[in-house]
C-alpha cells in the first residue's frame, strides 16, 4: 500500500475487493489507486502507474464523442457509462465497459471506475455502434437493391430516396423540435431504401405501364406492402438477431404503409392522420417527390416547381401538414438540389 491514502482507500474498500477491475483517480484523473484485476487485465502495476493520468490506456480507436459525453458528465458530477477501446501494457487491444462514479470525500472530488473486458463476456462480440449502424445500413441496401435488381434505374432511386430521406427527418426534427431519437432518425434512414421491395413480385407489365392501370392490375400493384413485409419477415425470421430487431421493425413500418394517406384514402390499410407512423410519412413525401422529379420509361421528368406544387396541393391529403411544411423549406433554401 505504498503511496496510498490509507484513509482513502477505507473510503473505496469494498469497490476495490469487487471480481471487477477498479480504478480510483483525483479530480485532475490522476490515479489514485487500482485494485488487482486491474493490474491482472492491464498488465500495469499500481506502484508504476500512482500519479500518472488514467489516460494511459487510450487509444485513438475510441470515438472522440465518447470522451466529450464522460467529460460533461463528470464535471456535471454525473456518472456515465460508455465503452473505451483500450492499450494494455504489452501493447494489446481490448474492449471494456466501464461506469464511473464520482465522489465528493472530505470536500475533495474523486472518480472510481469500475469496468469489465467485453472480450470476456461468455456470449457474442461486441461491436460498437457506428459499426452496428454501419451493418445494419449495408445489409438493408443490399437487400433492397437485391430484391429489385431487374431494374437498372432503381439502384439510384433508392439511394436518391435514402439521401432525401436524411435531409427531411433532420430538418423535420430541427424545424418543430421535436427531439427525435438519433438512433430512432438513423433507423427511418437505413429502412427507407427498403420502401417497395414488394414491387420485385409484381408483373413487369403492370409495374411499368404506361398509362392508367386497369382496376385488376391496381389491385395486383396496391398488394406490393404486404408483399414487401413477406419478404422482410422471411429474411427476418432467417436472421434471427436481436442487432436487427430494431431495425427490421422500423422497416416494417416503411415498407407497409408508405402509401397510405393522410385523410385515410390511401392503401392497404386506409390509415389516416397520425395513426400512420412517422416513418411512412416521411418516406410517402420523398418516394412521391423523386417518382415526379425523375424519367421513367413510362413518364416524363417533373421540375422541382411543378413536384413542390403537387405535394403541397395534396398536403393534409395525401401527405401530413407539418412534413410537408419541413419539406418545403427544403426546397426553400436549395437543399433539394444536390440530394441526389
Amino acid at each position: 500500500m505504498n503511496n496510498r491514502d490509507e484513509s482513502l482507500v477505507r473510503h473505496f474498500n469494498q469497490l476495490l475487493t469487487l471480481a471487477d477491475a477498479v480504478i480510483v483517480t483525483d479530480s485532475t484523473h490522476r490515479i489514485c489507486f487500482v485494485n488487482d484485476v486491474y493490474e491482472q487485465i492491464t498488465g500495469y502495476k499500481e506502484k508504476d502507474i500512482i500519479g500518472k493520468k488514467a489516460g494511459i490506456l487510450k487509444t485513438k480507436l475510441t470515438p472522440v464523442e465518447t470522451y466529450i459525453q464522460m467529460k460533461a458528465s463528470l464535471e456535471n458530477r454525473q456518472p456515465w457509462s460508455g465503452v473505451f477501446t483500450n492499450r494494455k501494457a504489452c501493447g494489446e487491444l481490448w474492449h471494456s465497459s466501464i461506469t464511473i462514479t464520482p465522489y465528493v470525500i472530505d470536500d475533495k472530488v474523486y472518480f472510481a471506475g469500475i469496468f469489465r473486458v467485453l472480450e470476456d463476456l461468455e456470449r457474442g462480440h461486441y461491436l460498437d455502434e457506428k459499426r452496428v449502424r454501419q451493418l445494419q445500413g449495408s445489409l438493408l441496401k443490399v437487400l433492397a437493391i437485391s430484391c429489385e435488381i431487374r431494374d437498372p434505374g432503381i439502384e439510384n432511386h433508392l439511394i436518391r430516396v435514402q439521401n432525401l430521406t436524411e435531409l427531411l427527418v433532420e430538418r423535420h426534427n430541427e424545424r418543430i423540435d421535436s427531439q427525435l431519437d438519433y438512433h430512432y432518425t438513423s433507423q427511418i434512414v437505413n429502412a427507407s431504401i427498403m420502401h417497395d421491395i414488394g414491387k420485385s413480385a409484381i408483373p413487369e407489365g403492370i409495374l411499368y405501364k404506361p398509362g392508367s392501370l386497369a382496376p385488376y392490375e391496381r389491385i395486383i400493384i396496391e398488394m406490393h406492402p404486404q408483399i414487401g413485409v413477406d419478404i422482410l419477415t422471411k429474411i427476418y425470421g432467417e436472421l434471427d438477431d436481436e442487432l436487427f430487431e430494431n431495425e427490421f421493425s422500423v422497416a416494417k413500418n416503411v415498407i407497409l404503409y408508405h402509401h397510405e394517406k393522410w385523410n385515410g384514402e390511401g392503401y392497404p390499410f386506409h390509415l389516416a392522420g397520425e395513426s400512420i407512423p412517422f416513418e411512412a410519412r416521411i418516406v410517402s413525401v420523398v418516394d412521391v417527390y423523386d417518382a415526379l422529379t425523375t424519367k421513367r420509361p413510362y413518364k416524363e421528368k417533373w421540375t422541382q416547381k411543378a413536384a413542390i406544387e403537387l405535394i403541397v396541393e395534396h398536403s393534409g391529403k395525401h401527405f401530413d401538414p407539418a412534413i410537408v411544411e419541413s419539406f418545403i423549406t427544403l426546397y426553400e433554401d436549395g437543399s433539394l438540389d444536390t440530394y441526389g
